[in-house]
C-alpha cells in the first residue's frame, strides 16, 4: 500500500524556527546596524525554513526508521527485510496503521498454519486406516493360512484370493497417494493435443461395461453425437477423470439405474462434460467437502465398495492442473451430477 506521506511536524517546527530566526535577525538588525532590511530578513527566513525543513523531515524519518527496525529485530516474528525507509513516514497514524495491517496479517498465517496441521494430522490419521485395514485383512489370512489351514485346498485358494485383494486395495492407496503428490509438487505437467472427446467417453464407457452391468447400471450418452467434439488437453489425465467419475457412478448409483454422459458448450471458448446418475445423491452439507482426500460420504457403505477414498481429490487436482474447472450437483435422494470444463478446439 502506497503511503499517505504528511509533513506536519515538519512543517509546524521549521516554522517556529523561522519565526524565532526572523525575529532574532530583526532585532540584532536594529541593534547593530541600526536600520531593518526587510529583503535580508525575508531571504534569510526563506533559505533557514527550507533547510530546517529539509533537516527536521530527515532526522524524524531516520529517527522512527531506526525505532522500528529495532522493534523488527527484536521481534522474532517481524522480518526486517520488510521494512523499508520509504515506509517510514513523520504521519504516526499511518505508521499505526501498517503496524495493524502487518498485525493481521500475521494473524492469518497463523491461523493457516493452525488449519493446516489440523488437516496435517486428519491426513495422517485416513493414511494409516486406509493402509491399516487391508494390511490386517491381509495378515489375517496369511496367518490363517500358516497356522494349517493351507492343507485344506479349498480353503487355502478362497483365503489367498481376498489377501490378493487386500493387497491391491493396498496398491490402489499407495499409486493414487503417489499420483496426488506428483500433481501438487507439478512433476506430472499435461501434455496438451487435440483429440475428439466423445470418442474418448466411448473407449471409457466401453472399459467399464462389465463393471456396469454387474450393478445393471446402463451406461449411455444423453444424446446422439454425430460430429466430433474436439478439445486441446492431456488425453491419459482426462481418461483417468472419466474413469474416476463413472466408477464413483457405478459403486453409488442405484442398482438397475442408470449412468448419463453429456457434452456441451460452456462458453465460447470452454466444453463442459457432465456425468449424472440417478443414485441416492450427496447431502447439501458434505457437497463442499467431496473433492477432498479421504472423505467419504458414507464412511461404512464406501469402504465395502472398496478403492482409495482419493478419487474425486485426483479428479480436481487433474482439472486444476488443466488450468480448468470441476464441478458437483446433487439433490439427496435423487442423484448426483459430476462436471468439468476443457479447452474447446475447433
Amino acid at each position: 500500500m502506497k503511503l499517505r506521506r504528511t509533513y506536519k511536524f515538519a512543517f509546524k517546527s521549521s516554522f517556529l524556527l523561522t519565526l524565532v530566526v526572523a525575529i532574532l535577525t530583526t532585532i540584532l538588525s536594529y541593534l547593530f546596524l541600526e536600520e531593518i532590511n526587510i529583503w535580508f530578513i525575508l531571504l534569510t527566513s526563506a533559505s533557514f525554513y527550507i533547510l530546517s525543513f529539509l533537516i527536521i523531515q530527515f532526522r524524524v524519518e531516520l529517527f522512527i526508521y531506526k525505532r522500528v527496525k529495532k522493534i523488527y529485530d527484536e521481534v522474532t516474528l517481524l522480518d526486517v527485510n520488510d521494512l523499508t525507509k520509504k515506509s517510514i513516514t513523520s504521519d504516526m497514524e499511518t505508521l499505526s496503521k501498517e503496524v495493524k495491517k502487518f498485525a493481521e496479517d500475521k494473524r492469518l498465517e497463523i491461523e493457516m498454519l493452525q488449519i493446516r496441521e489440523e488437516y496435517r494430522r486428519e491426513f495422517l490419521g485416513n493414511v494409516a486406516h486406509e493402509l491399516k485395514t487391508p494390511l490386517f485383512t491381509v495378515q489375517g489370512y496369511i496367518l490363517t493360512l500358516i497356522e494349517g489351514a493351507i492343507n485344506d485346498k479349498s480353503i487355502r485358494n478362497k483365503y489367498l484370493k481376498r489377501a490378493n485383494k487386500g493387497v491391491e486395495r493396498l496398491i490402489d492407496v499407495v499409486k493414487d497417494l503417489d499420483m496426488i503428490s506428483k500433481l501438487e509438487t507439478g512433476d506430472l505437467n499435461p501434455v496438451f493435443e487435440k483429440f475428439n472427446i466423445v470418442e474418448l467417453i466411448e473407449n471409457v464407457i466401453e472399459l467399464l461395461e462389465m463393471k456396469a452391468k454387474k450393478r445393471t447400471i446402463s451406461l449411455t450418452f444423453d444424446k446422439t453425437y454425430d460430429v466430433p467434439i474436439f478439445v486441446r488437453a492431456d488425453i491419459n489425465r482426462i481418461e483417468q477423470v472419466l474413469i474416476n467419475l463413472i466408477e464413483n457412478s457405478i459403486k453409488y448409483g442405484k442398482m438397475d439405474g442408470r449412468t448419463t454422459l453429456a457434452v456441451s458448450n460452456y462458453n465460447n471458448d470452454r466444453v463442459i462434460i457432465k456425468v449424472s446418475d440417478d443414485g441416492e445423491g450427496i447431502r447439501e452439507a458434505n457437497l463442499s467437502r467431496v473433492f477432498e482426500r479421504f472423505y467419504r460420504v458414507d464412511k461404512s457403505r464406501s469402504r465395502g465398495q472398496g478403492g482409495s477414498g482419493l478419487g474425486l481429490s485426483i479428479v480436481k487436482h487433474i482439472i486444476e492442473t488443466h488450468n480448468q474447472q470441476v464441478f458437483v450437483e446433487s439433490t439427496y435422494g435423487e442423484g448426483s451430477t459430476f462436471s468439468f470444463t476443457l479447452e474447446k478446439v475447433q
